[in-house]
């Protein structure tokens, strides 16, 4: 498949400095260690967060971070969109016989965000492990459907920000509210904020959709069996981003390189 041929072209060129690429999981695996470690000191101090024990605020913390993840690992290429705009080889994107998602997307593969996805597979057993939760196999497929739904959600949002540069012709600094600021956001429960904010993120960009609502049934608070189900909301959310995309695309000015 054309996709894993970019990636295997990305990773062989990513292993011809390897010292750059053993920092770069260095600094990833530190960065989500120091974050996790802010988190627990939080409780060591104050035992609870609003009525969230460690275990359950580690778990959404965990479920996060996977999916933050793994969408920077795959849909990297986005987040940095503004130098196809800047440097013209937008143009070059335009003229391949293949689709614009695809090559955007097999652009730029971050094999070092995949050391921060080993970590949260840790902080994901430490959080079973102080989680009160009796688990079944739809419990299980839940955890499953948050992180791989909340993909989607993470690279609607890097679709929409780089959809923004047709226009700007760089990235906005505003957009990291929703994706830095929407990571930070959904790594705890959503009761912790104001109830606007919370209606927001999970009717507007559906975070609570992917994290939230589904932890409530994991961890009791809801009983009913739909609400695990209710992370595939992210698939139906980047149908929107991709519809916006391909109105960027039409109203793309070419830089005549």
């Amino acid at each position: 498949m054309l996709y894993f041929k970019y990636i295997r072209m990305v990773v062989k060129t990513m292993f011809q400095y390897r010292l750059n690429l053993l920092l770069n999981i260095i600094g990833q695996i530190a960065n989500v260690g120091f974050m996790f470690a802010g988190i627990a000191l939080l409780f060591a101090r104050f035992g609870k967060l609003d009525d969230w024990n460690f275990g359950e605020v580690a778990l959404c913390y965990a479920i996060t971070i996977s999916a933050w993840s793994l969408t920077e690992c795959f849909a990297r290429g986005f987040d940095v969109f503004q130098g196809y705009i800047r440097q013209g080889t937008f143009d070059r994107v335009l003229l391949r016989p293949r689709s614009t998602i695809l090559q955007v997307l097999g652009s730029n593969f971050e094999v070092t965000r995949l050391a921060k996805l080993i970590w949260a597979g840790v902080i994901l057993a430490i959080a079973i492990s102080y989680a009160a939760v009796t688990w079944s196999a739809l419990k299980i497929i839940t955890v499953g459907l948050m992180i791989f739904c909340g993909v989607f959600i993470f690279s609607g949002i890097f679709i929409l920000g780089a959809t923004v540069c047709f226009w700007t012709t760089d990235g906005l600094e505003f957009i990291n509210i929703f994706t830095d600021g929407g990571r930070e956001l959904s790594s705890y429960p959503l009761t912790i904020y104001s109830k606007w904010l919370r209606r927001f993120f999970t009717f507007i960009i559906p975070f609570g959709c992917f994290n939230y609502l589904p932890l409530l049934y994991i961890t009791g608070r809801a009983d009913n069996p739909l609400y695990a189900l209710i992370p595939l909301v992210g698939v139906v959310f980047i149908i929107p981003c991709l519809i916006v995309w391909r109105i960027g695309v039409r109203h793309y000015v070419s830089t005549g390189n």
